[in-house]
């Protein structure tokens, strides 16, 4: 069976941290992004033809709340789902989960809502999400949840 997440794997660096030596907090949103692009480049590229057309995917809300710390040179898995899929906006979840010699633990867990626009900077409006990327979406869709919202 075909895992329902999208994975980032990612080794946590020195300039990641803090003084201390935990992950400083906005990296987990950097992850956050870093995902979602390798998602487009990798599962929707003609999402990304777009983007350099007209396409706006303007991120409206981010969150994340941590449950362990962890510090240079953990291995990670950021595993993004689809939770839900509207007329012009998505969201997202992310599963951070710290992975030593096969055994996994989640480390935090967090949410990105965005809103797909289109137009010039001084004129951008709402936008239907476009059907490649909700293809691209579909086998990374929490079951039951994401698919509320859109017209069959």
């Amino acid at each position: 069976m075909a895992d329902d997440y999208f994975e980032y794997r990612h080794t946590v660096g020195f300039e990641e941290t803090n003084l201390v030596g935990n992950v400083y907090y906005v990296n987990y949103l950097r992850w956050q992004g870093r995902c979602r692009e390798l998602f487009l480049h990798q599962r929707a590229p003609a999402v990304l033809a777009d983007v350099q057309d007209d396409l706006k995917l303007f991120t409206l809300k981010v969150d994340c709340e941590f449950f362990a710390e962890i510090t240079a040179f953990d291995e990670l898995s950021i595993r993004m789902r689809l939770a839900e899929l509207g007329q012009t906006q998505l969201e997202f979840t992310f599963d951070y989960v710290k992975v030593t010699d096969g055994a996994e633990v989640l480390v935090a867990r967090g949410r990105q809502r965005i809103a797909c626009m289109r137009g010039p900077n001084t004129n951008t409006v709402p936008s239907l999400i476009p059907e490649a990327l909700a293809h691209a979406l579909e086998p990374y869709a929490v079951q039951g949840r994401a698919l509320t919202g859109r017209a069959a």
